[in-house]
């Protein structure tokens, strides 16, 4: 028999209100991701204007491979934008951090364009060998790693990233490496991939210009490119498997869901649990809506207290259903 939910008063209701919405700008890496995209611009213009004098292929198609990183280096910057300026938006349940998610995301999958665009253009050189300018192309390639090591360097400077002091000391190490891992700002990391991928693709270049010129191996330009679009399409993988999992909600394998379950174990009170969900809402923030059923008198307060301890746990709505426990029937 179930006699219901356990009601609080509305006092408690009123403590444990607070703002859905949680502040996860980063104004740093909004700053600098719009220098980057710049920056990006600049070294574009650079290599498509230099291609067309030089009547450099290799120049030409490098500068439309950082034409579609600008494209994808300025979603980033407005998806930084955009969730500043709903950050208000009452619409939004639990703020505007996803929009950066979906920013992130957005940006991968223009990743995986690029890396399928290197590949067919390495692909086809092999079979099709064009002339190669290389005295002039190696400059504008060296160049091109210059700014985007620069880039690099002002993003991961942007991260912003402090390191909290960790309360569970019953954690593994693997779970305060994951925790890590959440904190992380994907949409920044969108941004710095776009630019480490343009920097390994300049070092490639590099040396396949150089082999080409030095050595006479001018298939190292296709190979390279090749071997270049597969790291690549690594690193956009990779980043639409973690950004994909936030924006479905597919996150119930994360730490925090078995450290919940193991608070309500380790309480000493006869609770089960019958519903579960956890889902991420920050960076490193989590929402959690659980129902345990018990047999003696449980209060919600007394769930909440137990799982306060787990502070990346920012909004937690608890349904505890007390039920009667079975009474023994004795023969007359």
């Amino acid at each position: 028999m179930v006699r219901g939910i356990e009601m609080t008063s509305l006092e408690q209701v009123r403590d444990w209100t607070h703002s859905h919405a949680f502040d996860e700008s980063n104004p740093l890496a909004e700053k600098r991701t719009r220098l980057v995209v710049l920056l990006t611009i600049v070294m574009m213009t650079i290599e498509l204007l230099a291609g067309w004098a030089f009547n450099s292929m290799a120049l030409l198609a490098d500068g439309w491979h950082m034409s579609s990183h600008a494209i994808a280096l300025g979603l980033s910057a407005a998806a930084y934008a955009l969730a500043r300026r709903l950050a208000t938006d009452e619409r939004f349940a639990f703020g505007t951090w996803k929009i950066e998610i979906l920013g992130g995301y957005t940006s991968a999958i223009i990743l995986v364009g690029v890396a399928l665009y290197m590949a067919y253009e390495s692909i086809s050189r092999l079979f099709a060998p064009v002339a190669i300018h290389f005295n002039e192309a190696i400059v504008i390639a060296a160049l091109g790693l210059l700014v985007n090591l620069v880039s690099a360097w002002l993003l991961a400077g942007a991260s912003g990233h402090q390191h909290g002091h960790d309360h569970h000391d019953h954690l593994h190490d693997n779970h305060a490496a994951h925790r890590h891992t959440q904190h992380q700002d994907l949409n920044l990391r969108s941004a710095f991939v776009h630019v480490a991928a343009d920097a390994a693709t300049s070092v490639l270049a590099i040396t396949a210009l150089l082999g080409g010129k030095l050595l006479g191996a001018t298939w190292l330009d296709p190979v390279i490119g090749l071997v270049g679009s597969i790291v690549v399409a690594a690193w956009a993988v990779s980043l639409l498997r973690d950004t994909g999992k936030i924006l479905l909600d597919a996150e119930m394998d994360a730490p925090v869901v078995n450290e919940i379950r193991d608070a309500v174990k380790a309480a000493g009170i006869p609770a089960q649990i019958q519903d579960l969900h956890v889902w991420r809402v920050g960076k490193g923030k989590y929402a959690c809506l659980l129902s345990v059923a018990t047999t003696v008198q449980t209060s919600p307060d007394e769930i909440r207290a137990l799982l306060a301890v787990h502070e990346e746990l920012v909004h937690i709505t608890i349904e505890v259903n007390n039920v009667v426990a079975p009474q023994s029937v004795t023969a007359s």
